[in-house]
């Protein structure tokens, strides 16, 4: 049970990582007008939100990674802080700038600062042996 608890954090921030990657950029024009209030209608704009899901799924790629080999789990859960840290400030600045925003969004900023608390939580609960 403990290996299951320990490892459920880096699962589901993988899963979260690689649908929202896969939403961004396998087919940004369809996609996102679905999600979001706009319309990816440039080369460049796929190029960005392509890039984006590349980067989505190195992450995931190697959360997953470090659940097979532990040696690793420290490290990727360190990286789940500082990525889902990373975008809940930014979107937080964002709320306190530009006020609420959609329910896509504002879901995800929660989602995000769970998976902060959760991997902090996580990092105290099992140290380094």
């Amino acid at each position: 049970m403990k290996y299951l608890h320990k490892n459920l954090h880096l699962a589901l921030s993988t899963g979260a990582v690689l649908v929202v990657g896969a939403t961004y950029g396998l087919y940004p024009n369809i996609f996102l007008p679905l999600f979001f209030d706009f319309n990816v209608e440039t080369t460049d704009l796929n190029h960005v939100f392509r890039a984006m899901m590349g980067s989505y799924f190195a992450l995931g790629i190697y959360w997953t990674y470090s659940l097979y080999f532990q040696n690793h789990w420290r490290a990727a859960t360190y990286s789940v802080v500082f990525f889902m840290g990373g975008l809940a400030i930014g979107r937080l600045w964002s709320i306190a700038v530009d006020g609420i925003p959609s329910i896509a969004f504002t879901v995800g900023t929660i989602l995000e600062i769970i998976f902060v608390i959760w991997g902090c939580y996580n990092l105290k609960a099992y140290p380094e042996k």
